[in-house]
């Protein structure tokens, strides 16, 4: 555990409003959206396994998180209404998200951009059939 971050004191789900709310002990207060969380998740689904390997997520602006539960005392685990629940969100990663939002938000928008995707279209099927594109 990183002794930089400080434990989070506070952990408020906002479901209408769909943001986590992070108090932590330094007096950070932080509301990061479910989406970003979801975007972000650093599970290997999303993460991939490898530098370059990341899988863009799309679609996620109205995700929600239906269950949140600790592990340990070092780490949450949301469950989104998507089925993904494969994210360990630690305290120094949501301090992270909390704390770089503008960047992480610039830096997907980029991503889609040079992905030639729009954040609200639909993740492609698992399936690995073929893509249409439409423009």
């Amino acid at each position: 555990m990183n002794k930089e971050t400080p434990a989070p004191q506070s952990l408020t789900l906002h479901g209408a409003s769909r943001v986590l709310e992070v108090g932590f002990a330094d007096g950070a207060q932080f509301r990061i959206p479910f989406e970003l969380m979801r975007v972000y998740s650093p599970s290997a689904e999303v993460q991939g396994h490898g530098p370059g390997q990341e899988v863009l997520q799309t679609g996620k602006r109205d995700i929600d998180i239906v269950d949140i539960e600790p592990v340990g005392n070092y780490a949450v685990k949301p469950t989104f209404s998507d089925g993904h629940d494969s994210g360990l969100f630690t305290w120094p990663y949501l301090y992270f998200l909390g704390s770089q939002q503008q960047e992480l938000w610039a830096d997907y928008e980029r991503r889609l951009q040079a992905a030639g995707r729009d954040r609200d279209e639909a993740m492609p099927e698992k399936s690995g059939g073929s893509c249409g594109h439409h423009h």
